[in-house]
Formats: structure tokens, sequence, C-alpha cells
């Protein structure tokens, strides 16, 4: 029998070690004071915690490390154990290796097994993705219990060793904008009293004969034999002028299809590309009403990670009737995500 409401039950998440400031990195790097006040007032993000270790170049954790921390908070907090879990789905664009899949390594370590799992490849709108699936999976394939995953391990494309003052824009902004971090949700068609139910999801491409916004090579930094290779690039001044305007889009497709207005909007979690973006896209959305998620500013843009950071901060706030929308915007092909939750 297909189920008619799944509910969030907890999400957990993980940040790998201390958080790194502005400063922190112009030291590192060799870059003059104006940088850093450059980051502060155009970039607008803080602080944000890496895997790597910007002395030696190492790799403090991985992927899977910070998935299963954040795995295991998220199965205590619903008070489940592995044996509830009917299903796994990790949304990630960075994982740890080709194979084995990430997502399985994660479900060996908390002692998961006998259950399908899914790998989901994909920048900001994964964990959209990896919820949608879930979702899915327990309204209409017999599954009680799913646990929903999201992270990034975005540090593995750094080179601690790059001169900034020599890279063009598109590859320097990315030295600031990005985070490792990972969060997970677990799931359930249960009813449970309290706990928000899912009503959308919304996850669509909308780049046909667009160029990319970001571009992302396999291989890592650290392990790239052609050093003059260009690894990641990104093309800020489209996704300034895309990102906005697509979040609008999203907001009045999710609302209208939910009979919903910009007033009935709660709590917002608006996409977190950094501190300057988001106020931009706050701003055009026009929900005086609602009150703002964002992380960005303390942790940076955490990819895929980053709506169960903000969940986790909104999920003790919530009461009878409250509502949700959730929003990102993946520039790397140009996909609309989006979610609406509601406490009845």
């Amino acid at each position: 029998m297909e189920a008619s409401e799944i509910h969030i039950l907890s999400v957990g998440t993980a940040l790998p070690g201390d958080p790194l400031d502005n400063a922190d990195l112009a030291r590192h790097f060799g870059m003059d004071p104006v940088w850093e006040q450059w980051v502060d007032a155009f970039v607008g993000t803080r602080a944000r915690h890496l895997s790597v270790d910007l002395g030696t170049g190492k790799l403090r954790s991985t992927l899977a490390d910070l998935a299963t921390r954040a795995a295991a908070r998220a199965l205590e907090g619903a008070g489940v154990g592995a044996g509830d879990i009917d299903l796994v789905v990790l949304g990630t664009a960075t994982p740890d290796q080709l194979m084995p899949a990430t997502v399985n390594v994660v479900a060996d370590r908390l002692g998961i097994d006998g259950v399908p799992t899914y790998q989901l490849q994909s920048g900001c709108a994964g964990a959209f993705q990896a919820l949608d699936v879930g979702r899915q999976m327990l309204r209409t394939g017999g599954h009680r219990t799913a646990l929903v995953i999201g992270g990034e391990l975005c540090s593995r494309h750094y080179d601690p060793g790059v001169d900034l003052a020599r890279l063009d824009s598109a590859e320097l902004v990315n030295f600031v904008l990005f985070g490792d971090g990972a969060g997970a949700a677990v799931l359930t068609a249960e009813q449970v009293t309290g706990a928000p139910v899912i009503h959308r999801v919304l996850n669509r491409l909308t780049g046909l004969n667009r160029e990319p916004g970001q571009i992302v090579e396999w291989t890592g930094a650290l392990d790239r034999a052609d050093a003059d290779r260009s690894h990641i690039k990104e093309d800020y001044k489209a996704i300034e002028e895309s990102v906005p305007v697509m979040s609008r889009e999203i907001a009045e497709e999710i609302l209208g299809g939910l009979g919903w207005t910009a007033a009935d909007v709660d709590y917002l979690l608006p996409p977190q590309l950094s501190g300057r973006m988001t106020r931009r896209i706050v701003d055009g959305l026009d929900m005086p009403l609602a009150d703002e998620i964002t992380r960005v500013d303390t942790i940076a843009n955490t990819g895929n990670a980053m709506p169960f950071f903000q969940l986790e901060d909104t999920l003790p706030q919530l009461a009878q009737g409250d509502r949700v929308l959730g929003i990102s915007v993946e520039s790397s092909k140009w996909i609309k995500a989006g979610f609406a939750l509601e406490v009845q």
C-alpha cells in the first residue's frame, strides 16, 4: 500500500576540524589585507571548515568519515538503529573514490546491510535529489525508514601551495566560497506527531543550450598530473545573474502548486552560495514574514551538506502548522531544486 505522507524524524551534521577565517587563509596564501577585506565585503563568507591540512597538503578526513558521523547523529536523534534502515541514499559531487561508492562505505561503517543503496552524483541539487529518491521509495517501494545523506569534501580540490595572485577570478573565487561537511536525515513513512511532512521536492534540469556555470574536473588538485590544467572554474557573473531569478521561479512553482503564498512561509532556507549572494536572493524572494535560516557566512558553501545544516537549525524551532520552504540552484548545468515541509 502506498504511504501518503513522509516525515523527517531527525537531522545530524558533521564538520571537520576548527574553522578557518579569512585572515587564516590570507596568512597561508600570502595575500595582503586588501584581499581579506575584499572577501569580507564582496563574498560575505567569514569562515569555513576544511578537511585538508593547508600546512601539509594532507587530507585529515574523508567524505565517508564526515558522512558516517552525520548519519550516526541522525540515527541517534531519531531513536533508530542500523537494523531499522530500509534504504540509504547519498548525494555528493565529491565522492572519495570511483569505487566502492562512498554510500556503501558509510553503510558498512554504520552496520547497515541487505538494503538498497543509491549514490547520486550532483552539485548543490544532490541533497534535494537524495531527499526525493528517499521520499519516493518510501511512498511506493514498501519501505518504512530511509537514511538520506548529503556531503562534500571540497578541499580535496585545493592546491595548498598555489599562488593565488596568479589565478584568474574564475579559479580564485573557489578558494573562499567552499567548505567541507556532511549532513543526514532519517525519513519515515510512519505517522509521527510533530514531525514535519515533506509535501513537495522539486528537481528539474533547466540547462538546455546553456554553458555550465561551474566545471570541476574529475581528479583532485592534489593528485593531478597536469599542473597547468585548470581544475575548477566558476562563472560567478553568470551565477550572480541567474541564481536570484531561478530562486524566485522555484519559490513561485512550489508555493503555487501547494496553494501557499509567500506570507504562508514561516521558515525560508535559501541557496547558500555565499553570504553576499544569499542576501541578494532573500531580498528578491520578498518573504518578510519568514525566518531566514542561513549558515553560509560561518561554514561557507558546503554543497550537498548545506540543506541538512539549515534543517538542523530549523527543526527544533518548528511548531504546529509551521511551513518551511527550501531552495537550491545547481549552477553546473542549471538545476532547479526545492522542497516544502509542514508540521501538521
